[in-house]
């Protein structure tokens, strides 16, 4: 056994020699001064990629959610509606309450993702002319799911809900950590997904293997109100032009390989799908990300990295996820196989 396969996440991917490459040669100046040629020329791209006016380069896809969720929730008991077991509710430590005040209402739809019925029954059960409910202000939509499973919103039910909340006046926000894992296997443009919402944003260090950054995009306006926030979260990030360039090589590079994860992946749940005490459909496996049922989740991702060097996330009792990315080759999906087969057996 040689190295570890790390399916944990697709956060695990390093730079590759060509990134790290481009990133060393990078044009670089004051970002917060707006001199960095590099950052600007990723936030101009990414705007035009989602069909947005505007763009600003972040940390990470949390300060993304979190930026856009300030900007959107009022003080005074606004509403948050967004699908179950997304990212800001699961794991960014309570960021939209604590951060924006924000009342928070969960929506239930399959695999996290709700349709257009689920929010306007939401919707009307807070009018806004009741003083006693909060204000319905943000509508907040995960593509593809996280912890559902990689799943694809469908565009025609994306635009729908979109639909709802115009009608409504509520503010949209798209989060799109791996939203090019989504057009990829859907084979939709990504402006076609993203232009509609009032901001979205799409991370960098996750199937498409930069180690850091993220971009959030939106009106001018809305931009402008995000550095101010970027700036009390933080400020600048300086000569960040080192790590944009990073997002710039993935943009070129590493997007149309996604479709490689996919089928690792794929490939991946056929093969567990055999095992005993596995419970999952390899059809519901429509992107990178392999979400599974087994009694002893943790037990299972103990046993398997400890005997066989692959690492998989037991995500609570009962569930197990397994990320494929640029770092796991076919290679590593045989060896994630074998060991599964190994334990189970």
């Amino acid at each position: 056994m040689s190295g570890l396969v790390d399916l944990y996440s697709d956060t695990q991917t390093r730079p590759t020699a060509a990134m790290r490459a481009a990133m060393a040669s990078a044009e670089v100046g004051d970002e917060q001064r707006r001199e960095d040629p590099t950052v600007l020329e990723l936030e101009r791209r990414v705007a035009e990629l989602l069909g947005h006016e505007a763009a600003v380069f972040l940390p990470s896809g949390t300060m993304c959610n979190e930026i856009a969720i300030r900007l959107h929730i009022r003080p005074g008991g606004d509403e948050l509606l967004i699908g179950r077991e997304t990212h800001p509710l699961v794991a960014e430590a309570g960021g939209p309450a604590a951060l924006s005040g924000a009342v928070i209402t969960v929506l239930d739809g399959d695999a996290g993702r709700f349709d257009a019925a689920t929010l306007e029954a939401a919707i009307e059960a807070h009018p806004a002319a009741d003083r006693y409910s909060p204000n319905p202000r943000l509508v907040c939509v995960e593509q593809p799911t996280n912890l559902w499973g990689g799943r694809v919103w469908p565009l025609a039910q994306i635009e729908a809900v979109l639909d709802v909340a115009r009608a409504h006046g509520l503010r949209t926000h798209l989060d799109g950590a791996r939203l090019l894992n989504a057009t990829t296997a859907s084979g939709d443009a990504p402006a076609d997904v993203a232009r509609g919402f009032d901001s979205a944003w799409l991370d960098f260090t996750k199937g498409l293997g930069a180690p850091v950054g993220a971009v959030l995009t939106g009106s001018q306006e809305l931009i402008d109100g995000a550095w101010r926030w970027k700036q009390m979260l933080g400020g600048a990030m300086r000569q960040a032009g080192i790590v944009a360039a990073g997002g710039l090589h993935a943009l070129d590079h590493h997007v149309e390989r996604l479709a490689d994860d996919h089928a690792r992946a794929r490939r991946l749940a056929e093969g567990l799908a055999e095992l005993p005490g596995v419970t999952l459909d390899p059809a519901t496996v429509e992107t990178n990300i392999v979400v599974f049922e087994h009694a002893d989740a943790r037990g299972l991702a103990a046993r398997l990295e400890a005997e066989h060097g692959v690492r998989m996330g037991a995500l609570k009792a009962g569930i197990v996820r397994a990320v494929t990315h640029l770092d796991v080759d076919d290679d590593g999906i045989d060896r994630a196989l074998t060991a599964a087969r190994a334990v189970l057996a």
